[in-house]
């Protein structure tokens, strides 16, 4: 699989534009964590009060107990401390309630603060390296030798728009059926350049992938 072009210019922009991707999902990140931080703050008066009622729930359970065993009189002291025990109680579960709302959020707005860019980003840049790649990839497979720069510059003349054709011959289509190995070779170099190749040399008779040997040898 061809990840990047053979033109200078191209494989510039494209790794500069990977690149900037992986520094924008960076950017993202650190900012939703910076945003989970600051949301996570506002639980902190809600901590406080989860940690107080509990304390003081504790404190007045503790007193209840010692105050309930006076004689005649200890269940009708202790029962306004068991009141206010479980009022303490309440605030507790009220300041727990508040902190994981504040959590909830935290993780919300965290994720959409990375999330949206980033799929934003991604919808917008790896669509079209996808599409280079394969392009590139399958354009690769047909060029062996000189000999198939003809199959490009028909391809050039089928896609290219007019204007560039026209700087390479006031009528390609009668050079390329003439065999111009100048203009099949201006056009065909035209094409290659926008898939991100280049053309073999025209002294080049070796394959541009005799890395890949046959397995019957021959």
């Amino acid at each position: 699989m061809k990840l990047y072009s053979d033109v200078g210019a191209q494989r510039f922009g494209q790794v500069l534009g990977d690149l900037l991707l992986v520094a924008w999902i960076w950017l993202c990140v650190e900012l939703g964590l910076l945003v989970h931080r600051m949301v996570e703050a506002l639980g902190t008066p809600g901590r406080k009060a989860a940690e107080a009622g509990d304390g003081l729930a504790g404190d007045l359970r503790k007193l209840s107990t010692p105050i309930g065993k006076v004689p005649a009189v200890g269940d009708e002291l202790r029962a306004p401390i068991d009141s206010a025990a479980g009022a303490a109680g309440k605030l507790a579960q009220a300041g727990r309630d508040q902190v994981h709302a504040v959590d909830q959020l935290a993780y919300v707005l965290a994720g959409v603060t990375i999330g949206l860019p980033v799929l934003f980003a991604v919808l917008i840049w790896v669509p079209r390296r996808i599409r280079f790649s394969r392009r590139a990839t399958a354009a690769q497979k047909f060029i062996d030798n000189a000999a198939d720069l003809d199959l490009f510059a028909l391809r050039a003349m089928a896609n290219q728009p007019m204007h560039k054709l026209a700087k390479i011959s006031d009528d390609p289509v009668t050079a390329w059926r003439d065999g111009d190995r100048d203009v099949v070779t201006a056009l065909a170099t035209l094409e290659l350049r926008s898939t991100g190749l280049k053309p073999p040399h025209s002294g080049n008779k070796a394959s541009l992938r005799d890395e890949k040997v046959p397995e019957n040898g021959t």
